[in-house]
């Protein structure tokens, strides 16, 4: 009992104190795509991060050798290196990542398996115009948290704030990637509860390319918005699904609207209608 209460205000301390952490190098050595490094995030509440054949497989059913995908909400890396794998050195990835803290790691990965990978690190969050955000997050040393000004629920327990830059993702890739838009093939987005909100800042983009689309239904919206989030895809011509991972061989199943009060947390996956 002592020690559980020692361990609990050990957490509290490190919850209510800055530090910043660097990274620990990890190799993974994958049965198809050979030696994978990745650097692991230092702090002590980011989850052991893995790198699989599995999830290179389910990212190569979305974004072929040589195209172009998106990754809203990179974190640290741990889906942009395997979407990276899947269109190889000669495709490119574009990964997105405002908390400065967690940026330092993902550009540390960005540089890694050059042989097989092509990732472009950017420091901003997909927004609806440009300017400075005031993200939330769980902890003084900014794990885990997002911009959360749009979801109705204030009980999220997200009291440490970061203001970081925002930008209008689809002037931005219009300006500067434009060669790369007719190979678009994948946008993933996780938001903590913004994901709707950067895919209609996309409407356009997505109206053009149709690149198949990868979501999270976050666990604190309401019934109203996750109908809206349903709404927002479907209108945008897409069938909606959902999966249990980013692994190849996923539990997949369609979506309709009142499914997506069934479960609390959830990845969806967006196919365009043919």
């Amino acid at each position: 009992m002592i020690d559980y209460i020692k361990k609990k205000l050990e957490k509290r301390k490190l919850k209510r104190t800055f530090s910043e952490y660097g990274h620990t190098m990890k190799s993974f050595d994958l049965e198809k795509t050979g030696k994978v490094n990745y650097a692991q995030w230092n702090h002590p509440f980011e989850g052991e991060k893995e790198i699989s054949q599995g999830q290179v497989d389910f990212f190569s059913e979305l974004l072929k050798d040589g195209e172009f995908g998106i990754d809203i909400g990179a974190h640290t890396g741990d889906t942009t290196v395997p979407m990276a794998l899947a269109a190889g050195a000669g495709g490119m990835v574009l990964g997105l990542e405002p908390n400065p803290y967690v940026f330092k790691i993902l550009e540390v990965n960005a540089a890694q398996n050059k042989d097989k990978s092509n990732i472009k690190p950017v420091c901003y969050a997909a927004t609806d115009e440009d300017g400075t955000f005031t993200f939330q997050y769980s902890d003084a040393s900014f794990c885990n948290g997002g911009y959360l000004d749009h979801i109705e629920s204030t009980n999220h327990r997200h009291n440490f704030t970061l203001d970081v830059k925002g930008k209008n993702l689809e002037n931005v890739l219009r300006k500067e990637y434009a060669n790369e838009l007719p190979k678009l093939s994948l946008i993933k987005v996780d938001a903590e509860g913004y994901d709707k909100e950067i895919l209609k800042s996309l409407k356009g983009i997505i109206a053009e390319y149709k690149p198949n689309l990868l979501v999270e239904c976050y666990k604190r919206l309401t019934e109203a918005e996750r109908d809206d989030l349903y709404n927002t895809i479907v209108d945008m011509g897409y069938d909606l699904y959902y999966i249990d991972g980013f692994e190849a061989g996923n539990t997949r199943e369609r979506l309709s609207k009142s499914d997506m009060s069934n479960r609390k947390h959830f990845e969806m996956m967006a196919k365009p209608i043919k």
